[in-house]
């Protein structure tokens, strides 16, 4: 079992650069991957994404490759004369139109592929990329550890807290088949101070017991419940993603519990009830968190 959250970074020095790569990971529904490459090197992006793809199977990664040049203090800026010409063109045209002035930024100027890094040109894209790629695996390496990890502490947790909804069902069970004896003897009590004394063998009072003993029978939603225990145990064991399949298990779990306190009409259910739903909430936040 793997968490979705989880961080790696790996570090290495060639002769010209400095290569830092950062990975992060937080919980989505989905397969999300955000990778953030140098300007220059807008080519890795594929190979950075192939290289997370199949490792990751639920949740938001985001990869930052980066490269600091090494020996240089200053960095040598080109500027793009013919697309700042055409730029500028246009923002008069604009400025025509709406009378609105625009002021591009030097940021803007970057983005706009106007002002570059001219270093950056001089060096095979290809050729740095096999460099690259051995401090990504290391960095996925330290990522993914985490991740299991955070992972074992998260099964750790969730497990515990269903021992915790076990002993619920339980004590539900337990008490469950005696509601129907209660209210008997609650309306045998009514009757009596109402002086309207019956049997208890009366066809009436069998028929309305019946009627009730059938109404808040919750037999089948605690076997369910047994077996709902069983799947979320063994999907917890599996080195298959459980994330998708525990939330859905929560789901039908809550239900049966929910379809108790409905179904029950006794406040020592109605107490248990309550309090298996507060601590199967606690177990549905943690498996947001697993993959």
């Amino acid at each position: 079992m793997n968490s979705m959250t989880g961080f790696g970074r790996a570090v290495a020095q060639t002769e010209k650069f400095n290569i830092i790569v950062e990975i992060s990971g937080v919980n989505r529904k989905q397969t999300e991957i955000a990778v953030n490459v140098p300007r220059a090197f807008a080519s890795w992006d594929v190979a950075v994404r192939a290289s997370i793809q199949g490792l990751v199977s639920r949740g938001r990664v985001g990869v930052s490759v980066s490269l600091e040049k090494i020996g240089e203090t200053n960095a040598e800026l080109t500027l793009d004369e013919v697309k700042l010409q055409a730029l500028t063109e246009q923002m008069n045209r604009a400025y025509k139109l709406t009378g609105v002035s625009f002021s591009p930024t030097l940021s803007d100027l970057v983005k706009l592929d106007i002002l570059t890094d001219a270093g950056d040109v001089s060096v095979d894209a290809d050729e740095l990329w096999g460099e690259v790629e051995p401090v990504l695996k290391s960095a996925m390496g330290d990522f993914l550890n985490m991740r299991a990890t955070e992972g074992a502490n998260l099964k750790a947790d969730v497990l515990s807290r269903l021992e915790t909804l076990a002993e619920y069902r339980g004590k539900i069970a337990e008490h469950a088949p005696s509601v129907p004896l209660r209210l008997r003897d609650a309306m045998m009590k009514r009757l009596e101070e109402a002086e309207l004394p019956v049997a208890l063998d009366d066809e009436r009072i069998i028929k309305e017991l019946a009627f009730f003993a059938d109404k808040c029978d919750v037999s089948e939603e605690i076997a369910r419940l047994a077996s709902h225990f069983e799947q979320f145990r063994a999907l917890c064991e599996s080195e298959a993603p459980a994330g998708r399949p525990l939330d859905f298990l929560c789901q039908e779990i809550f239900r049966e519990f929910n379809t108790i306190g409905s179904k029950a009409n006794d406040s020592t259910l109605a107490h248990l009830v309550v309090s298996a739903k507060t601590e199967l909430e606690k177990i549905r936040e943690q498996v947001q968190n697993i993959e």
